[in-house]
């Protein structure tokens, strides 16, 4: 009986040997079989000591969402849905008097059509205020907003601000969702954002990227640039749209797309809290209000800036200066050339009339001129642009 024990247990040794091995190897490797929870992060946190915010993005399964950012986001972002009346052109022998007295066809009017357009926007206020693009209702005859629970309303356009592409409709709803409205300046290269839309015309699309660069300029899109770069995708329709983080709260307003299809490519934002100035800009003066310096000047030349001892073309010539105004008062002078403003280069002068332009009136700048081959800094106080009569 003994040796049969014996027998059996060196036969069972091996395999109670590998199996225990096998368990603990498990345990090792798999730690959550130990409790049945999901698996840990690399960081040692579980999801349940994450932030309120951070747990937003949890999804299960160590599977990250943004469900709940586009729950928060989705409801304030708009379709909108544009018509313009267009008058069909005539024949070109129309005015003929051989065409006319052939043909009879002198006295009929020009025919119309409606041009539908789309587009979209986002609802700021619970007042009803919407933010959009200023291309996308630009010289047209009626807005029809439609909102994510299906609710339809015609929108009135309560001012534009072209030197950025924005402008500002109003509608007349109760119970909308203004969205929440986040820190552009926060921003940072790597941050995931949400670009929400009407894409191509289909109803409400979310799009997902990464902020690819900020404070972007000098692609002529509009006359203050001041882009947050993004490669979510701003598709044909998402213009006006919004550009949300990852908690859903807005960044920007989707504006262009470098990419000429249309899908895809290098996106543009202006960013949010430059598109609520000038939303109160508009609601409390009819306008933006933007600091002012009261010179006129000429783009600096190759020949002028070797004329002035400059090694670059950066600058701007005064070529006049208005009474009394902000740079009178500051002791400027016509032939002084300014390099900087508030530290920035003025380039070819756009850029510094951008410095100035997103300053309030009343706030202090300081200026970088060459006068007399000797470079000076000065300050001044801008005033706001006199409203022509």
């Amino acid at each position: 009986m003994t040796q049969r024990l014996r027998a059996l247990f060196l036969y069972l040794r091996w395999p109670a040997t590998l199996g225990v091995l096998v368990a603990l190897a498990s345990l090792v490797l798999f730690p959550q079989l130990q409790t049945g929870r999901p698996p840990q992060s690399n960081s040692g946190n579980s999801s349940a000591s994450l932030s309120p915010e951070e747990g937003d993005n949890w999804h299960g399964q160590g599977q990250t969402s943004y469900a709940n950012a586009v729950r928060r986001a989705a409801p304030s972002v708009v379709n909108l849905y544009t018509l313009k009346q267009i008058k069909n052109r005539r024949h070109p022998l129309a005015d003929n008097p051989i065409f006319r007295l052939y043909f009879n066809r002198s006295d009929i009017p020009a025919q119309q059509r409606m041009q539908l357009a789309r587009g979209s926007g986002v609802i700021v206020s619970s007042e009803g205020y919407i933010l959009t693009n200023n291309h996308v209702i630009s010289g047209v005859d009626e807005i029809v907003v439609a909102l994510q629970d299906g609710r339809e309303a015609r929108a009135e356009i309560k001012g534009v601000d072209r030197k950025t592409d924005l402008a500002v409709l109003k509608i007349d709803l109760d119970n909308i969702s203004p969205i929440p409205i986040g820190s552009p300046d926060n921003a940072q290269v790597g941050d995931v954002v949400l670009a929400i839309g009407n894409s191509f015309g289909m109803g409400q699309t979310v799009t997902q990227g990464i902020i690819s660069a900020t404070r972007r300029r000098g692609f002529n899109i509009a006359d203050f640039e001041n882009f947050i770069q993004t490669d979510a995708a701003i598709n044909p329709g998402n213009s006006g749209g919004a550009l949300v983080d990852a908690h859903g709260n807005l960044l920007g307003i989707n504006t262009a797309n470098l990419d000429q299809s249309g899908s895809g490519g290098i996106g543009f934002a202006i960013p949010a809290d430059t598109a609520i100035q000038t939303l109160n800009d508009i609601v409390e003066f009819g306008r933006v209000v933007r600091g002012w310096l009261g010179v006129e000047f000429q783009q600096l030349t190759p020949q002028l800036a070797q004329s002035f001892n400059l090694r670059s073309t950066n600058g701007m010539l005064i070529t006049s200066i208005y009474p009394q105004g902000p740079a009178h008062t500051a002791g400027l002078r016509s032939g002084d050339v300014i390099t900087r403003i508030n530290g920035e280069l003025v380039g070819d002068g756009r850029w510094g009339l951008q410095e100035v332009g997103q300053s309030r009136p009343g706030d202090k700048v300081t200026i970088e001129i060459v006068r007399e081959g000797k470079i000076r800094t000065v300050e001044a106080v801008l005033g706001s642009q006199p409203i022509a009569s």
